[in-house]
């Protein structure tokens, strides 16, 4: 199962990181597959900033700066799906107006809305979990909450006919890719405090509802949709985690 070619076309694809360039990039539809493992990548150099900023400043703002190591190494593509998801679903009174919304690049009000809200929840509760736990939380939340994405490839269909920015990575993962998947996003997970895997519940569920909000209103999935599954598939994991701390 393993692919070094696929694992580079998803590290060029999803990341702002050096990757090789000679890539054939018919394949990248296969790649999606290791998102989990480009959040290894992604939440391992969150952690390392949180760390070295917590030297020097206070927590919250070592949180901050965690996410913004997070957004410039993507270039801030699942939070901009997230912003076009609000403005789309916010705006859009049925499937094609939700569709043109979603794909023009311009923000709305929801999109700021949604994306100001969604960062100051991520900030508020990081800040409150013991820091010496928010870099495992950092690499754990990364790889997990890509999975979220690949759930919704798995078990829905893209819902664009014409061709777009996102339509040359659309994949439909199969059973034993996804499993493969899975490993390696519930790996990191293993080292938190063992009630945390009870995160995972209220993940999973709000995954399942984002999947059918979206099939009920555009009949499947878009890239922006899977970049906004991710960012809530995060962000419920770290309320998720927060509260289960009371008990640890």
């Amino acid at each position: 199962m393993p692919n070094l070619k696929l694992f580079f076309l998803a590290l060029g694809f999803y990341t702002r990181l050096p990757h090789p360039q000679t890539l054939d990039y018919k394949q990248l539809p296969q790649a999606v597959i290791y998102l989990p493992l480009i959040g290894w990548l992604v939440g391992g150099i969150c952690a390392l900033v949180f760390v070295l900023a917590d030297l020097i400043w206070p927590q919250t703002t070592a949180v901050i700066f965690a996410l913004i190591t997070g957004i410039i190494l993507t270039g801030g593509l699942h939070e901009d799906g997230f912003a076009d998801v609000c403005d789309g679903f916010g705006g859009g009174m049925d499937k094609q107006r939700t569709l043109e919304i979603m794909k023009d690049s311009h923000i709305g009000v929801y999109g700021v809305l949604g994306l100001l809200l969604l960062v100051s929840l991520k900030i508020s509760i990081l800040a409150t979990i013991p820091v010496s736990a928010v870099p495992l939380v950092l690499l754990a939340v990364h790889s997990l909450s890509r999975l979220s994405p690949l759930l919704l490839m798995h078990g829905y269909n893209y819902s664009r006919v014409q061709a777009s920015k996102a339509s040359g990575a659309v994949y439909k993962p199969e059973s034993r890719e996804l499993f493969f998947a899975g490993v390696i996003a519930l790996l990191p997970l293993s080292l938190l405090p063992v009630l945390c895997v009870l995160a995972l519940i209220p993940v999973l569920l709000v995954n399942v509802y984002l999947g059918r909000y979206f099939f009920r209103h555009i009949g499947g999935y878009t890239g922006d949709c899977l970049g906004a599954s991710q960012q809530v598939a995060e962000t419920v994991f770290y309320l998720s985690v927060s509260a289960l701390w009371i008990f640890i």
